[in-house]
């Protein structure tokens, strides 16, 4: 078993790389996530827990589940997301995705 503080070391870690990924700042999660800025600096650092409910709101914040910050591994619900996104892409850019997925999966 991890160590608490590597534990929210590496689920902090997580939260930036999603926030980063969706262009935003930390004031701009934490305003759509309805969270301090200082919680959610704090959350990010891996400095200490956070309140599960404080989790929860991150995770919808950032399209992702709390199942993935905690422990990096995705859901079935983070799959059904992707492939909600997917599904309402044009059919050309479905295709695209397609071939992509194809080649990291090789």
């Amino acid at each position: 078993m991890q160590e608490p503080k590597n534990f929210y070391n590496e689920m902090g870690k997580r939260i930036v790389a999603k926030r980063k990924q969706l262009g935003l700042s930390q004031e701009e999660l934490a305003a759509r996530a309805e969270v301090s800025a200082q919680m959610l600096s704090t959350a990010e650092r891996g400095s200490k827990s956070i309140l599960s409910e404080n989790l929860m709101k991150i995770s919808r914040a950032l399209g992702v589940t709390a199942d993935y910050l905690l422990t990096g591994k995705m859901v079935e619900a983070d799959a059904n997301a992707i492939a909600q996104k997917v599904l309402s892409a044009p059919p050309e850019t479905q295709e695209k995705i397609s071939r992509m997925v194809d080649i990291l999966i090789e």
